[in-house]
């Protein structure tokens, strides 16, 4: 199987590991508790994943986590994403908070709000998306003020998951609204407290059971010390953490899928009609064979891009192609397998329809396809037309990342590649 000949032997090993948690340990009540909307947050499945060592995989065994590659998170996320895309999200919090204070914190962060997370005694959650826009990461209005020895902070975040349940939240803020737009943002934690409200819980389509909701901050005062890297530092680790967030999505989307797909091919193995089981039937087989063609094209892809990543290559591209294709190709598969199923497959007696509402979110969250199709197209003149701004270079250097790596052909060198 591609699964297999993708993965080195510890990642067989993790794969399994989680599987049999997913199996074992992840309750079918707690899903349907989460779907009708009567859970906050699934604290107990966190509470699991930390008993179980399985939060913080890539992060250092000093702050408890197990110093595994991006290829290893990409394959426990893709079993956790069989479960749907809630507990999915709720499982790679701590991965996505975690990057920013693992690469841009100081040790106190991390052990203050990093091991607390990956021990499962902290929820960590994220504030990213304002009323006013989503994509527009540079057009924040949420801003912090320095007062003394802190900052105070005042504006609003929306679409902020387990937003009553977190402990505290990675906040972007605007630090200084006269200065170019890419250093004019900060990242604070901030706990949960005083100056800190949730004024509203969104009901979703799908990705229920985690309390996504608005975070408004009146004056809410958070000490210098939490501000994570330094100030005006905001773009470059949300270019870092986007890393995360747009992998897991893509491995996440990608075990839906494969759940989805998997009900259908024993439907149809079981389903007879006109006398014979209707797998046999080449209109179902043949959109079969197309839904599994698509899986493996997104799975190949997204192994690809963490295996980019693992090896310090220049990934933006990768990691952006891996996300938008993962997500429409299951959002194609969910369908192929809802009409493979026909009207069953419409009901709630299959989780299906589940999949189906989960997977819409996917081409939407953490960069929208369109997004995604503009740094594609971003990176690719880059590389084939020396495109590269002077920024990008600033943000390479700024990540470990040597920009010469980016060799880009010249045009006599274009003409010795045909």
């Amino acid at each position: 199987m591609l699964y297999d000949a993708l993965l080195t032997d510890q990642e067989k090993a993790l794969r399994d590991e989680v599987r049999k948690f997913v199996r074992d340990e992840v309750p079918a009540d707690l899903l349907r508790a989460m779907d009708r909307d009567e859970t906050k947050f699934p604290h107990e499945f966190i509470e699991k994943l930390a008993r179980q060592g399985l939060r913080g995989l890539r992060f250092p065994k000093k702050y408890g986590g197990r110093e595994l590659p991006w290829t290893a998170e990409v394959v426990a996320e893709e079993e956790i994403g069989v479960l749907g895309m809630a507990l999915g999200c709720a499982f790679v919090m701590t991965s996505i908070v975690g990057e920013a204070l693992n690469v841009f914190g100081t040790d106190d962060q991390r052990e203050r709000y990093l091991r607390p997370m990956i021990t499962g005694t902290k929820i960590p959650e994220e504030g990213l998306t304002e009323p006013r826009g989503g994509s527009d990461f540079f057009g924040a209005t949420t801003n912090a003020v320095r007062d003394g020895d802190s900052f105070l902070l005042n504006g609003q975040k929306r679409f902020v998951v387990g937003a009553e349940a977190a402990d505290f939240f990675a906040v972007y803020c605007n630090t200084d609204p006269k200065a170019p737009a890419h250093q004019r943002i900060s990242m604070f934690i901030v706990e949960k407290g005083p100056g800190v409200e949730v004024e509203h819980t969104y009901g979703l389509l799908g990705c229920r059971g985690t309390g996504v909701g608005r975070l408004v901050f009146r004056n809410c005062r958070v000490p210098k010390e939490n501000l994570v890297g330094q100030l005006g530092h905001g773009g470059l680790i949300f270019d870092r953490m986007m890393i995360p967030e747009r992998l897991t999505s893509a491995a996440a989307s990608i075990g839906g899928g494969r759940a989805a797909l998997e009900i259908a091919i024993r439907y149809s193995d079981r389903r007879v009609a006109f006398g014979q089981k209707i797998r046999k039937f080449q209109a179902v087989s043949f959109m079969i064979a197309d839904a599994m063609t698509r899986l493996d094209a997104a799975r190949g892809l997204t192994y690809g891009a963490a295996r980019t990543v693992d090896r310090g290559m220049p990934h933006r591209r990768l990691v952006s192609e891996a996300k938008k294709f993962a997500t429409e190709a299951t959002w194609s598969i969910v369908n192929t397998a809802m009409q493979v199923m026909g009207g069953i497959g419409y009901t709630d007696v299959y989780p299906l329809e589940r999949y189906l509402r989960d997977s819409r979110l996917g081409m939407i969250w953490t960069g929208t396809s369109q997004i995604m199709d503009a740094l594609i197209q971003h990176e690719t003149f880059a590389e084939f037309l020396g495109d590269l701004s002077d920024r990008r270079n600033v943000e390479l250097d700024a990540m470990g990342m040597d920009a010469q790596k980016e060799k880009i052909y010249t045009d006599e060198d274009m003409w010795k590649t045909f």
